[in-house]
Formats: structure tokens, sequence, C-alpha cells
């Protein structure tokens, strides 16, 4: 029902999470992500592979480890789909024997593709690909251009209904969490999102606290101007904004 990437970002050690489905509010089923760490939980997902997955993974035990004690524990393994990363970067990955065609997963050096109901292997191999070839774009943009060319390719056999993307930089809270829960074109809801977010969220996000820096920027200070340079910059080339905010 789901084809999902995860992926960690070289340039700055951010972790991502993206998962597209035609199944309702996929975003919150299938992904646990921390500050160094990700698990996607998917086909008959089983939530607490995500949440104990995450804790443990945080702990230092290995995917490999993590992933082979959660198979042994479960009766219900054959149906269960999951990849996830470690805190040193490894990839581990299941695919249940039960799952529905097409089913399977993919582990490259620097990410991992995973899907369930699939057209066909072309989907993750064209999520793959893309991913690797997009390395230029912003870390959030690679992830969305990647999924929406495994969707290209044939996606979720049966259609499209939600997808969602987590972005953590560092901290056990998320820098970035989007969803489109019930949506005709959720990948491209999440392209929409992305490009409102670069109004103001992105510039605020800079001024949040940190494990390291609990106050984070307990003033405005900068945080408005660099909202009104975006907002200038944008106008200035034509952009109009994408958001669906209305003022009253």
């Amino acid at each position: 029902m789901t084809f999902s990437l995860i992926a960690k970002n070289p340039e700055d050690g951010a972790i991502g999470l993206i998962v597209a489905s035609r199944f309702f509010a996929c975003g919150a089923a299938v992904s646990y992500v921390g500050a160094s760490v990700a698990v996607a939980s998917q086909a008959f997902c089983n939530p607490v592979w995500g949440t104990e997955g995450r804790r443990r993974l945080a702990a230092g035990e290995t995917a490999e480890e993590v992933l082979s004690d959660f198979i042994h524990r479960d009766a219900g393994q054959a149906i269960r789909q999951a990849h996830m990363m470690d805190a040193k970067g490894n990839f581990a990955a299941h695919t249940g024997a039960d799952c529905v065609d097409w089913a399977g997963h993919l582990i490259a050096a620097d990410h991992s593709v995973a899907g369930n109901m699939l057209t066909g292997s072309e989907v993750i191999e064209a999520t793959s690909e893309a991913y690797q070839t997009h390395a230029d774009l912003p870390f959030a943009q690679r992830l969305i251009t990647a999924m929406q060319a495994g969707e290209a390719a044939g996606g979720d056999k049966r259609g499209r209904q939600a997808a969602g993307l987590v972005i953590h930089h560092g901290e056990d809270h998320a820098w970035l969490d989007i969803r489109a829960d019930d949506h005709a074109d959720p990948l491209g809801e999440l392209a929409r999102l992305w490009a409102v977010a670069q109004e103001r969220y992105v510039h605020f996000a800079k001024g949040m606290p940190t494990a390291a820096k609990f106050s984070g920027l307990p003033t405005r200070d900068g945080l408005d101007a660099d909202i009104a340079r975006a907002e200038a910059e944008r106008r200035a080339a034509g952009i109009p904004s994408r958001s669906l905010a209305t003022d009253s």
C-alpha cells in the first residue's frame, strides 16, 4: 500500500523520511524519525516497530540487530515491511513473504527505499535513481523529487491518497513535518507546502531552540528581516505565493 524513502543528507547530517500511499494519513502511520535515526513501518504496519525501533537505534543498536529481533518476535512479520537507518548511517530492510505484490526494497550507500502494492520494481528503482541524480537540490526538494519519479514510474498500483515528509536536523523534534492526508495529488501537495515553507517557516525555524541552545533565539531579531527579504526576492522574480492562507 506504500512506498517510502529514508536518507541522510551528507551536507548537514539531516535525517529525512518521505512516504506516499493510497492509504489515508500514511505520513502518520509509517514515519518514525529521531535526531540520528529513522524507521519506516509499512504494509500491515506495526507501530511498535517504529517507536521501539527508534528508541533502540538512538541508544546505539544497529539496524540489523533491531530488525532481526522484530522479525523473530512478531508473529505477523510475513505481512510487515520495514526499513530503517541506525545512528551510524547503516540501513536494514525487511519485506515479509506475504506482502502484496509487487513488494520489495533497495538499499544504497546513503538511502533506502521500500514499497509494497506497487506496479513493479521500477518504482523503487526510479525513486533511488532520482535521489542519486538530484544531489544539487535542497534536501526536502530532493526527497520529494525522488518520490515523484517513483510515482511517475507507476507508484502504488491502487492510486494516490496521502503523503508525508519528516526531516530532523540533529534534534529529537522535527525541523519539518508536512503531510497530505487525503489528496488527489499528495506528493504535489507536499511540493506546494515546501514552497510555502520558504516564505516564512524556514526563516522562523532558524530561531527554534535546540537541546544545546535551550532558549534558541529568544527575540525576533533578524528573523523578520529574513522573511521580508525572501518576500521581496520572490516578488521581484515574479513568483506568486502558493499559500492558501487568508487574512482577516
